[in-house]
């Protein structure tokens, strides 16, 4: 048995999405089956959809931004019951049994995590559809659990933005007094900053957009550093005990290097073209240039209680299925705050 599912998809990288339908399967045993309520719109959607990356499969259904109510369970479902208010990340499966899965990393799995939409599932023949739709099936254990009291449409930018910013915090121990600045203010930079001050860490965004300054103070940024004024850097330089760098456009790492402390951490979370890194922007004061990305379900039900214990959610701006290209033109003028959410409602 299958269920036929409504959604947006996109058949072709120069082609907008568009509405469509295909069939969910039926829950196995092991699979819970979850009404799509809101969906976030992550920028790796539209490269994705556009084929930037390379391997896109088509036709598409993105989105990995999920957050749903448990409407099915199949028998063997021991975590989830009917009415669970749930999300859904980037991944519904792994392998399960390498180091970085056994130890709650299965964004890190060696014989590579499953993505949510445009991938192949586990039996080597099924395509994995996202959350643009109306409903998905997934196994019990790729699911997490959304507390009271985080508005739903702000809860869905947590399961990719939220936790791709909170997991390098929590890893390299951003603590209390730490001096903090994240690059950038989109939709991983305002999260960054919220995270990092729930932290207890003074926080300052570093920015090429002077006009960015009133809104990063009103998220509670500490400070605010327009990296375009002449001699930026050069009046931050060892400044910083961590940077989180949230930007994808191409830019000198090594400025930013310079800004970090003896023993700072520079992380990214961004992906930009490939550049350069100078060796003296590291040696001199044993700075580190480290990458992360999103964390495992376990962090990620962190991530998703420390939000409920701090009033955390994204700010968000909630859409109807049928703007969706229009919000793809606006994500790549970086006209949003900060994170597109569609109402699936808008679906049905």
């Amino acid at each position: 048995m299958s269920l036929t599912t409504a959604a947006y998809a996109v058949h072709s990288p120069t082609t907008p999405l568009e509405p469509w339908s295909f069939d969910r399967r039926d829950p196995l045993p092991n699979d819970v089956l979850i009404e799509i309520l809101y969906c976030g719109v992550c920028h790796s959607d539209l490269h994705q959809a556009r084929d930037e990356w390379g391997g896109s499969i088509f036709p598409m259904v993105p989105g990995h931004e999920i957050v749903g109510k448990v409407t099915r369970v199949g028998d063997s479902v021991t975590k989830w019951k009917v009415g669970d208010t749930v999300g859904v990340g980037v991944f519904v499966d792994s392998c399960r049994d390498c180091e970085p899965c056994r130890s709650g990393e299965e964004q890190y799995c060696e014989q590579g995590m499953t993505g949510t939409y445009n991938s192949i599932a586990r039996d080597g023949v099924s395509v994995n559809y996202g959350g643009y739709s109306t409903q998905i099936t997934i196994d019990q254990d790729y699911v997490v659990s959304i507390p009271e009291g985080i508005p739903l449409e702000r809860a869905a930018p947590l399961l990719c933005a939220g936790i791709t910013t909170y997991s390098p915090l929590k890893h390299f121990g951003v603590k209390p007094g730490d001096h903090v600045a994240v690059v950038g203010l989109g939709g991983l930079g305002h999260m960054g900053v919220k995270f990092a001050k729930a932290l207890g860490a003074h926080v300052t965004v570093l920015s090429h957009s002077p006009g960015k300054r009133d809104a990063a103070l009103a998220l509670g940024a500490d400070d605010f550093v327009a990296t375009g004024e002449e001699g930026a850097f050069q009046a931050n330089t060892a400044k910083f005990n961590f940077i989180l760098d949230t930007v994808s456009a191409d830019h000198e790492y090594n400025d930013y290097l310079g800004m970090l402390k003896l023993n700072g951490n520079m992380v990214l979370v961004g992906l930009p073209n490939p550049t350069k890194v100078g060796a003296f922007a590291l040696v001199g004061k044993r700075r580190s240039l480290s990458g992360s990305m999103i964390g495992g379900i376990r962090e990620t039900q962190e991530m998703l209680d420390f939000c409920a214990e701090k009033g955390i959610a994204s700010d968000v701006e909630v859409i109807q299925a049928d703007y969706i290209n229009e919000a793809y033109d606006r994500m790549l003028k970086s006209d949003v705050r900060y994170r597109f959410v569609i109402d699936i409602a808008s679906l049905k």
